[in-house]
C-alpha cells in the first residue's frame, strides 16, 4: 500500500502552541509524543481526508477561514494494549461542511474508509503507542479544552514528505 497523504487544517499560533505544549509534556514523561518528530513539516493539524495516493479531481473551493475550533476530550484509537491518544475536535456544522467539500474534491476510490463523511472523526493526535496501563498518567498531562482557530489548508504528500499550502 502506498503511503497515506492527506489534506489537513492547521491552526493559529496559540492553538498550535497549546498542542505543542501537550506534545512536550507527554514526551518529557516518556510517551511517544508527536513532539519527538522534528521534521519541519510536522505541526499540529486536523486531517480532513487521507488517501493512497491522494488525487484531487478538482481544486477545493476556498473555505471560510479562519474557522473556530475546540479541541476537547481525549480519545483513544486502535486496539490491543497500545493506543493512539488524541483530542476530539468539536464537529461544528462549518467543520463538517468543510470536510464534506474536501472529500468531494478527492478521487473517492483512493480514500481511506475513515475519510468519508459520517465515518470521519475530527481529532488532533497527541501521542502514539500509549500503553493502557499508562493512560491515567498520560491524561494527567493534558490541560483544559483548547479553543482556537483553524487558519489554513495544506496538502501533505507522504511519498515526497512535502507540504503544499492550499488557497
Amino acid at each position: 500500500m502506498a503511503a497515506l497523504s492527506s489534506i489537513d487544517l492547521t491552526f493559529d499560533e496559540s492553538t498550535e502552541a497549546a498542542v505543542r505544549g501537550e506534545w512536550d509534556a507527554l514526551e518529557r514523561a516518556g510517551f511517544s509524543s508527536l513532539g519527538a518528530h522534528t521534521a519541519s513539516t510536522n505541526r499540529p493539524h486536523l486531517t480532513l481526508v487521507a488517501a493512497a495516493p491522494l488525487e484531487l479531481v478538482r481544486r477545493p473551493t476556498t473555505p471560510p477561514l479562519p474557522l473556530a475550533v475546540t479541541l476537547g476530550a481525549p480519545v483513544l484509537f486502535g486496539s490491543g494494549d497500545r493506543r493512539v491518544l488524541a483530542r476530539l475536535v468539536a464537529p461544528t456544522s462549518a467543520l463538517l461542511d468543510l470536510q464534506s467539500t474536501i472529500h468531494g474534491a478527492v478521487r473517492p476510490e483512493s480514500l481511506v474508509a475513515h475519510s468519508h463523511p459520517g465515518a470521519w472523526i475530527p481529532h488532533v493526535t497527541l501521542a502514539r503507542r500509549i500503553r493502557l496501563d499508562d493512560l491515567a498518567r498520560a491524561l494527567e498531562l493534558l490541560g483544559d479544552d483548547i479553543v482556537g482557530e483553524a487558519m489554513a489548508l495544506r496538502l501533505w504528500n507522504a511519498a515526497e514528505r512535502t507540504v503544499t499550502p492550499l488557497a
